[in-house]
């Protein structure tokens, strides 16, 4: 019936049809002559349905695509995965001109194409295509940051990949490092209207508990938790007064101020997606079976995050930057609790005093430290999986050395200790 087939796709649809009718006709003559009641097969109903009724061909649609996909996929594999010689600038000056182009003709198999060689590409040169795409849609031209905007409904995947990426590129080390304001208020809109898009590759991708090293996260939820925790001191160190020739460099412009204020309403909506997926993490890494094997943010990329913290806030003068700090650390002791609460920060409590040693003192930060977190209901965990934490701080609750030196005063803290009571947190700002 193949062969048939073939040669049926050469002709127009009415010819087609009186051609199935003959090769029918043969066909269950030869079959009558075995049987008395020839039993019809599948391939004469599907030319039938093809070339008689005119319903498109679907048999066998859906492997052939997977094949033409998976073609695709390593072609594009071989032709841009870099070898670690001279080819690779070409290779990469070549991939960012396609992914660009992919994105203003809305190529969707070649951004999907893009998505996985981002997931297995090491990530130095993952940042460099996220660059070159950055400087296409949101320096070169004014306005072009909304092509690249309308790409979430195309390949989220892609996009998901692509903010993971820029996360890394764009770490707030320097002021070059700071996102651009397109870029920052775009991936805010993606995240704010559907926070599910962070979580796309960890949901789509088998997982074991050990990921390679050197290449992009599961999940930009640790980029995106250094963007909202160094923001405040980043854009306050940007605005810093320098000298330049013994002199104090001019004061910003209003604009630059405005600008500011945008960009920090933005990171503190960011803020808030991000604590919301922390909070649903735990029913997806059940599922996968990875609930307190896998962390997806890991303790050892907090690290650099604290250390960044503390040298910016020694940087600074903490007699100017007081706010920022304030803010600065607020952030950070609210997604390190929902991040431990939810299986996706896996540590005790003596880690994060470890951790945390250096920072200035902060009462959201201390309360995180030393205080409860609430037990997982997770039936398939021991009880007490952070074991540290799920003790009361020393003297919290405990009656004061000299009660009868003070009989009016109350017992600190005057609240009896719940092991089961949620953390309350501070209003985000």
């Amino acid at each position: 019936m193949s062969d048939i087939r073939h040669s049926l796709l050469r002709r127009d649809a009415l010819s087609a049809a009186k051609e199935v009718l003959y090769h029918l006709d043969i066909y269950f003559s030869s079959q009558l002559q075995s049987a008395p009641l020839p039993i019809v097969d599948k391939g004469p109903v599907e030319l039938l349905e093809e070339f008689v009724y005119q319903v498109p061909k679907e048999r066998g649609a859906q492997p052939k695509e997977q094949t033409k996909d998976s073609v695709r996929q390593i072609m594009f594999s071989s032709l841009f995965s870099p070898q670690g010689n001279k080819a690779d600038d070409s290779r990469m000056g070549l991939l960012g001109k396609l992914v660009s182009m992919a994105v203003a003709v809305c190529r969707i198999p070649v951004l999907e194409c893009a998505a996985s060689w981002l997931q297995r590409t090491p990530v130095v040169y993952c940042v460099r295509l996220a660059r070159a795409l950055v400087d296409d849609y949101c320096c070169l031209v004014p306005g072009s940051v909304q092509t690249l905007k309308q790409m979430l409904s195309a390949s989220p995947r892609f996009c998901c990949q692509f903010v993971t990426s820029v996360t890394a590129l764009f770490d707030l080390s320097s002021d070059d490092l700071i996102p651009p304001l397109d870029l920052l208020e775009m991936i805010v809109t993606w995240i704010f209207e559907d926070s599910r898009l962070i979580l796309i590759t960890f949901l789509n991708t088998p997982i074991a508990a050990n990921l390679p090293i050197g290449f992009l996260e599961l999940t930009p939820l640790t980029g995106l938790i250094r963007w909202c925790v160094k923001a405040p001191l980043a854009y306050k160190r940007k605005k810093k007064p320098s000298l330049a020739n013994g002199h104090i460099a001019p004061k910003a412009s209003p604009d630059s101020a405005g600008t500011d204020r945008d960009s920090h309403l933005l990171y503190s909506k960011l803020h808030l997606s991000v604590l919301q997926v922390l909070m649903v993490l735990q029913v997806h890494l059940t599922e996968k079976n990875l609930y307190g094997r896998l962390g997806l943010v890991p303790l050892e990329h907090m690290v650099p995050l604290v250390e960044d913290i503390s040298r910016l806030a020694d940087e600074l003068n903490p007699l100017n930057a007081s706010q920022e700090i304030e803010l600065s650390l607020d952030r950070l002791a609210q997604a390190l609790q929902v991040a431990m609460a939810s299986g996706a920060l896996l540590c005790t409590r003596d880690d994060l005093r470890t951790l945390c040693s250096r920072l200035p003192h902060n009462n959201l930060l201390q309360l995180v430290i030393s205080g409860p977190v609430q037990q997982s209901p997770h039936a398939a965990l021991p009880p007490g999986f952070y074991p540290h934490i799920h003790t009361p701080p020393l003297g919290y609750g405990a009656v004061p050395a000299h009660p009868a030196a003070h009989p009016a005063l109350p017992t600190h803290p005057g609240h009896t200790f719940l092991s089961g009571m949620t953390f309350p947190f501070r209003p985000i700002r």
